[in-house]
């Protein structure tokens, strides 16, 4: 009994080196080991679709001088993911309904942020893995602002401008969206959605009777006058 508590007490003071030279990958002691795929952190184009938080964890050399092959292949990398992008994000926002109108106005908007993300051309704007670059940051936030403000749009705007479009309302196409988007359509827009799309705009409508109706012209009096 002495001889086993004096071996443990030994085993206990024995110095950190004195462990086994050769541990295996699952012992506690031995190194760790590097796992170089993106974590479910990184920003990638899977999280800017599902509009995710994220870490720009990118692995890339050092930025170099400008190079204008780089610089189109950044542009052209997000340029082909603008149509899927925007397809999904409206799609999901109408629970699977399509508005081709919109995703083309979502793609305009894409584009025009798109051209500023080529980083001129200093570096990749992801790495072999698909991460975002850190200098991509900007580029990153705002293509998905694009997609937040297209979501919001199809939320409480694509049926009631659907509406707006076949009733030849005032304020059509991409002005229909962001103004119903944000309240701000002007009167006989309002007015012209209030008598003929009230089912399809109810969610973003004052009520009728706040609504400010345009005066009747004058040839519309004269007319109304020699008709009675």
């Amino acid at each position: 009994m002495k001889a086993m508590l004096l071996s443990l007490l030994l085993l206990g003071a024995a110095p950190p080196g004195a462990a086994p030279s050769s541990l295996p990958p699952e012992a506690l002691g031995a190194p760790p080991l590097v796992d170089a795929s993106p974590t479910a952190w990184a920003c990638t184009i899977d999280t800017l679709r599902a509009g995710k938080e994220c870490v720009f964890e990118a692995e890339l050399p050092p930025s170099g001088a400008p190079d204008a092959s780089v610089e189109s292949a950044n542009i052209k990398l997000l340029q082909d993911a603008s149509r899927a992008l925007c397809s999904e994000a409206i799609s999901h926002a109408r629970d699977g309904v399509a508005d081709p109108k919109l995703v083309s106005v979502c793609e305009r908007k894409y584009t025009t942020v798109v051209g500023r993300c080529g980083l001129e051309g200093q570096s990749p704007v992801v790495d072999a893995k698909g991460r975002f670059s850190p200098s991509a940051r900007a580029c990153y936030r705002a293509l998905s602002s694009v997609l937040q403000e297209v979501q919001l749009m199809a939320t409480v705007a694509s049926s009631c401008c659907e509406c707006s479009a076949r009733s030849q309302c005032p304020g059509n196409g991409e002005a229909c969206y962001a103004d119903v988007s944000r309240q701000q359509a002007g009167p006989g827009a309002l007015a012209c959605l209030d008598e003929r799309c009230r089912d399809a705009c109810s969610m973003m409508l004052p009520p009728s009777a706040s609504i400010p109706r345009p005066s009747p012209s004058r040839d519309s009096q004269d007319t109304g006058s020699a008709a009675l």
